[in-house]
């Protein structure tokens, strides 16, 4: 073979290796990692809690924590939105098998209003029940957040209980054939003071007393760890009327493991006895910016890792 031939042979195998090393570097790099499993439970964040790496666009915000393995979000707020925003959630949540937490229907804290038996005041209530029934179609959440309101110092607690429940009866009329599911949220009194229902087993009795599959328990852990700690027992005594959970470690309402309730030992405990609903997760950040928001997300991480 000519020197010449030798060297052109030799320069097209030269460039022939490069450009197959340049396409298997361009295709190394250009292959998306692993996506992350999904979570055991339906954790869900709330929009805006991981703005730091999705930004503002409800879209973004849910295929990052879709992404991310989380199988639910929550919205307080929803109902405030415009319609277009409802169904644009409900939408994308849909597309992705992720649900949506309960939102906030009912919790006006300064007004007594459950506990008294004002005509007035049950109208508003079961008037409100209907918009519920309304925004709950919209979004696609069988769930909406009740909070008592304010109880009142000089009527006997035993008739404010009873009137509760027969208030709660009368928005079951509403909300029991639409398929609603109001979840009564006791709150701490050392945050919220002045509150009707503070506690589980009170939640649990008023719920036995309104006898409907439509009236069940929100378990806020962070508020039920100031108000009466026992967690777990707790969960297990008013298991078969809990139907949603709110998430926040004490002191602090920050993430999982940066106080001291053990969420790890809770997660484990709520899987097993086969919970499917949504895990609000209703607190702060511990840290500052997108450290922050991972440290969110590695906590459930390990907390999810029984």
């Amino acid at each position: 073979m000519k020197r010449r031939e030798l060297l052109a042979g030799a320069l097209g195998a030269a460039v022939l290796s490069a450009a197959g090393s340049a396409t298997l570097r361009a295709s190394t790099q250009a292959e998306p990692g692993p996506k992350k499993g999904r979570f055991k439970l339906k954790y869900a964040p709330s929009f805006g809690q991981f703005k730091n790496h999705a930004g503002n666009d409800l879209v973004a915000q849910i295929q990052f924590a879709a992404d991310e393995g989380f199988g639910a979000m929550f919205d307080n707020g929803i109902m405030g939105r415009s319609v277009s925003d409802q169904e644009l959630i409900a939408r994308e949540l849909a597309k992705r098998d992720m649900i949506l937490g309960p939102f906030v229907l009912y919790a006006d804290f300064k007004v007594k209003s459950f506990i008294t038996r004002d005509k007035e005041a049950r109208t508003m209530l079961v008037e409100t029940m209907r918009q519920g029934v309304e925004t709950s179609k919209r979004v696609n959440c069988r769930w909406a957040l009740v909070v008592p309101g304010r109880y009142d110092e000089s009527l006997a607690w035993e008739y404010q209980t009873a009137n509760v429940i027969d208030n709660l009866k009368a928005c079951m009329e509403v909300c029991e054939p639409a398929g609603l599911i109001l979840v009564l949220e006791p709150l701490n009194p050392k945050d919220h003071p002045g509150l009707f229902l503070t506690r589980i087993p009170q939640a649990y009795e008023i719920c036995r007393g309104v006898a409907s599959p439509s009236c069940k328990i929100l378990n806020d852990m962070y508020h039920q760890q100031i108000s009466e700690g026992n967690l777990i027992p707790n969960i297990e005594m008013a298991w078969d009327e809990l139907a949603a959970f709110h998430i926040g470690d004490n002191p602090g309402r920050k993430e999982p493991n940066t106080g001291e309730i053990n969420y790890k030992n809770i997660f484990k405990y709520i899987y097993q006895k086969g919970y499917q609903g949504a895990l609000c997760m209703e607190h702060g950040h511990s840290l500052e910016g997108k450290q922050g928001e991972r440290a969110v997300i590695e906590a459930y991480r390990a907390c999810d890792s029984f």
